[in-house]
């Protein structure tokens, strides 16, 4: 079969992900890079990649139409490439885990392969085929890199075997408590995901990084996160799908205790909020109102230790 080049291949840029690059003029710089480095394939790199990682950044989205994010951890290898379009999942469902909800078979999904010591992370959206209860494969929507600007560099462990659940029940919530807030505000790196329904019936999801230094989030008496946005890769994912569905699924990682604060709720795009010049370096903000909230103490079995000291005070996503 012929191979389409980069010029041949369609846009992979929706309406939202357009209208974000018209709000900096950047449509016609941005329709090459997403033609060639937008792919429905991983290249050799990627694969040799997701390998080697002993955790995976998910975002998902449950039968109600709720987005979560997550972070499941493993022993390396429970991640397998057999070709470019397929990534090999091993993985057991994890009812504890909202996200698992929306990881059935046929469920659209996003993959974030990060490496933290390295700052390398590698991007993918497909669909899952379940082959087992412990087990699945994604095939390959779209995958992509993306820098490794402002990921807080850290080396992670074992505490122990990825196969033993914690004993720790969650806590489901309406809103955060003292403990939530605390992570939230002391946060230098979160993970967000989205998703839109895109012309033909095709889910699309997205999970991505964002980071920066410790306080970069900021949380409102009222429980809403007003976040910002820096000058990236101009893709404008995750904005991108607020503008067509406001909606957001939220994961913070206590790195030290393995905690995981789970949400999911509603995202606005302020692409002109007066409130810009109060975050150093911010080119817009996007705000976050959680609706629904998910505590998991020690959810995950690694611990992190930070590799460097704190990032300068300019940070992005």
């Amino acid at each position: 079969m012929l191979e389409q080049t980069g010029q041949d291949a369609p846009s992979p840029w929706h309406e939202g992900e357009l209208a974000m690059q018209r709000s900096v003029g950047v449509v016609e710089r941005m329709d090459g890079p997403g033609r060639n480095f937008v792919r429905k394939a991983m290249p050799e790199q990627h694969r040799a990649f997701f390998p080697m990682l002993p955790f995976l950044v998910l975002g998902a989205v449950d039968a109600k139409g709720d987005v979560w994010a997550t972070v499941r951890a493993g022993r390396p290898g429970f991640l397998a490439s057999p070709e470019p379009e397929l990534l090999d999942v091993e993985l057991p469902r994890d009812a504890a885990d909202p996200a698992d909800a929306g990881m059935g078979d046929g469920d659209a999904v996003a993959m974030l392969g990060i490496q933290l010591e390295t700052r390398r992370r590698n991007r993918l959206n497909g669909v899952i085929r379940r082959t087992q209860a412990g087990a699945f494969h994604v095939r390959v929507g779209q995958s992509f890199g993306n820098c490794p600007q402002y990921i807080q560099p850290r080396s992670c462990a074992f505490v122990r075997d990825p196969d033993l659940p914690t004993a720790m029940q969650p806590l489901r919530s309406g809103q955060l408590d003292d403990r939530m807030r605390r992570m939230v505000e002391g946060a230098d790196t979160f993970f967000v995901a989205s998703y839109v329904d895109r012309d033909g019936g095709e889910r699309q999801v997205d999970v991505s990084h964002r980071g920066g230094y410790a306080g970069f989030v900021r949380l409102g008496a009222d429980g809403v996160l007003t976040i910002p946005d820096f000058s990236g890769n101009r893709f404008f994912n995750t904005l991108g799908n607020f503008l067509v569905n406001p909606k957001a699924g939220l994961v913070f990682v206590d790195f030290e205790t393995g905690d995981m604060l789970q949400m999911t709720g509603r995202a606005e795009v302020l692409l002109d909020s007066p409130d810009v010049g109060t975050f150093e370096g911010a080119e817009r903000l996007w705000r976050f109102t959680p609706v629904q909230i998910v505590f998991r103490p020690d959810a995950l079995p690694l611990r992190w230790s930070k590799e460097t000291p704190d990032l300068p005070r300019r940070s992005r996503g």
